[in-house]
């Protein structure tokens, strides 16, 4: 199931473009404060108490809803098959399980009826999380080249990242909020009122001016926090006193304080000679580099890590575990965005420890992105620190072309993490070394832009931007392999208590009569009805958007009906069983859209061995996709059959009404 549901919750779960957009704060006016980014007067937990709860599905819905999923992927005797043990279901055990789900949630109301699973979904799967489950989102370069120095910006990036930690454990971090309306809304005079109601009816409040604060429980586990490999399950530690920074280069581990005994942020010019002093460092690459062993399937790595803490090594995995953040410091540049996909999503796994809730990494030339940890939370609170980061050291660097490094002696301050490996732990990093190495030689990267058109001609149009670049990628199936698959596309429920993701199912009947109609018949059609075609899967994508992002849709409650069966030990219902079930959960497209000005591109790999992964993002005036797939599929010619689908759309579109 993990791998099945898991992969692209980053992207619409970051900030969904659909549902939420993406917003870069400054300074409050008149802080000067440098130990912190803003101080907002609202505080940052003001609306969590009061966040409405999580619907769960009214069951008749959800099943309906499962069906027209359904309906596109199935013949007329496979639906009928579908239909009638749906039915079942939802009149029997369905029904049973519905209720008690219900009940349960009644007694839990501090979280939503999805968490609790959601967590054990993700802190259970056995793969390795590398390619399976962590994500990346790359950094726009600093607009500034010179400030594109890898020591420069990575002292920048982490005093910011320091400023934002401090902002936010302060309650002074602005809270996170989806303005409907914001000429009233995202003013100096709904903060001055809102501020005023109490926790308990704050959300009620924004709500009566359109505004809806988002859910961030998640933010606490940025900082100070690692997933530790059990046996059978994971877990999630946070370790809120560490005051260190864990950097990585050529395969070895260094430590430092970034902020001091009073809890301030280390001086800049301090933070710059530490780091000078890392990247002076010229030892050769750890003939085992430990840092592999994060990416081996977890029940082997739970039984090496014990093995590496009954080796002597408890201090130096502690002090990896409790740092702030990871920063990855490599030593060559980027080529080109692929070369930048690969590096940043697994890069060659000596220079990386992926365990930790997040890690900065930073090429030789600046380029840089995170790369995180996917158990603990969605993307909401990675972006909006990606957001805040990106602003905070390109409008306000710390340290700048003309700064010195402080003449500290460094030696003293930074601690070179050192290992004590037996033979079998040697051979364990060499074996795991192996398979890494065959895994990510396996996975294929290829990008796409399209420069004819992006946001704003669409939306003249009156077409949702989303719904069309989704309808390009079921179009660019049906051309490359003849059908139309199970796809997948995250949406947060932020907007909710303790809410996750839920899924957008874009493949609908009415994709598939559109891309069946631009790319088998198309002189079959005249160029009205095709727009037609068009309309009405940008007002059905809509529609399921909203759905969605309200908690209404049928992906998750259906997986939480299921995980309640399996926790009273029930035989798994027959609905789970229909193959029609495995073949939707199978995501062929597993896809996700990100667009913010601090965000250069992302990606993640496929979540099948026959899929790909697409990561996309629609800009004002262009259309462009980061597509990975492992041998089975072929990456370079999805991207061609892409383009080539938004080209059809386009020349559409640009036709004058009443042409055939």
């Amino acid at each position: 199931m993990a791998r099945l549901l898991t992969k692209s919750c980053l992207w619409k779960g970051g900030s969904p473009a659909s549902t939420v957009p993406v917003m870069l704060r400054g300074y409050s006016a008149g802080s000067s404060d440098t130990e912190y980014l803003h101080k907002s007067i609202v505080p940052t937990m003001h609306f969590q108490k009061s966040l409405p709860r999580l619907p769960i599905p009214k069951l008749e819905e959800t099943i309906k809803r499962y069906l027209n999923a359904q309906r596109p992927l199935l013949d007329d005797d496979q639906f009928r098959k579908t239909e009638q043990l749906t039915h079942s279901f939802q009149n029997g055990v369905g029904k049973e399980l519905h209720e008690e789900l219900v009940q349960q949630d009644k007694q839990n109301k501090h979280t939503s009826y999805i968490s609790g699973p959601w967590f054990d979904m993700y802190l259970c799967a056995r793969e390795p999380i590398v390619l399976n489950f962590n994500p990346f989102m790359s950094f726009t370069p600093d607009p500034k080249p010179e400030y594109n120095d890898q020591l420069l910006r990575a002292t920048n990036m982490t005093v910011s990242a320091m400023r934002f930690l401090k902002t936010m454990r302060a309650g002074y971090l602005e809270p996170e909020i989806f303005h409907l309306n914001p000429a009233k809304s995202d003013t100096q005079r709904f903060k001055n009122l809102i501020r005023f109601v109490p926790s308990s009816l704050s959300w009620y409040g924004a709500y009566m001016v359109n505004a809806y604060p988002l859910d961030m429980s998640q933010y606490f586990r940025l900082f100070n926090s690692t997933r530790i490999p059990k046996l059978n399950k994971d877990e999630l530690v946070s370790h809120e006193n560490g005051r260190h920074l864990l950097v990585l280069r050529k395969g070895h581990f260094y430590v430092f304080d970034v902020l001091d005994k009073d809890g301030n942020v280390v001086k800049a010019s301090e933070i710059q000679a530490h780091l000078k002093y890392i990247l002076s460092d010229s030892s050769p690459a750890p003939e085992f580099p430990l840092g592999y062993l994060t990416s081996e399937e977890r029940n082997t790595w739970a039984i090496l890590r014990q093995k590496l803490m009954d080796n002597g090594n408890q201090s130096a995995l502690q002090k990896i575990d409790s740092a702030v953040f990871c920063l990855c410091l490599d030593d060559f540049p980027i080529r080109d965005r692929v070369h930048l996909s690969h590096n940043m999503l697994h890069g060659s796994g000596s220079n990386r420890w992926f365990d930790k809730s997040f890690s900065i990494i930073m090429a030789e030339d600046g380029t840089s992105a995170i790369n995180f940890e996917h158990s603990w939370g969605d993307g909401v609170a990675v972006l909006r620190f990606q957001n805040e980061v990106f602003k905070d050291s390109t409008e306000h660097p710390a340290v700048s072309p003309q700064s010195s490094a402080a003449p500290v002696d460094s030696s003293k301050a930074v601690q070179k993490l050192t290992f004590n490996l037996d033979d079998a732990l040697k051979a364990a990093v060499t074996d795991t070394k192996k398979k890494f190495d065959a895994a990510v030689g396996s996975l294929t990267i290829a990008a796409m832009e399209f420069k004819r058109g992006g946001k704003e001609f669409l939306k003249t149009q009156k077409l949702s931007p989303d719904a069309v670049s989704q309808l390009s990628f079921q179009m660019a199936f049906l051309r490359q392999y003849g059908q139309t698959t199970a796809t997948y596309e995250s949406c947060s429920t932020a907007a909710f208590k303790h809410g996750r993701t839920e899924t957008i199912r874009p493949a609908t009947i009415y994709t598939k009569r559109c891309s069946e109609a631009f790319v088998k018949n198309p002189s079959k059609h005249s160029a009205a009805e095709l727009r037609e075609m068009l309309n009405e899967c940008s007002k059905y994508h809509g529609q399921l958007t909203k759905e969605a992002a309200m908690g209404q849709g049928f992906d998750r409650h259906l997986f939480a009906l299921r995980y309640l069966a399996a926790g009273k030990g029930m035989s798994l219902p027959e609905l789970y069983q229909d193959p029609a079930y495995a073949r939707i959960n199978h995501n062929v497209l597993s896809t996700s859209t990100l667009t913010s000005p601090a965000v250069q591109l992302g990606g993640f790999a496929p979540v099948v061995a026959d899929g790909f992964g697409v990561g996309y993002g629609v800009h004002d005036d262009w259309i462009g996709c980061n597509v990975s797939a492992y041998p089975q599929r072929d990456v370079k010619q999805f991207v061609q059959c892409v383009h080539q689908s938004l080209e059809d759309i386009y020349k559409l579109l640009e036709e004058k009404p009443g042409k055939k």
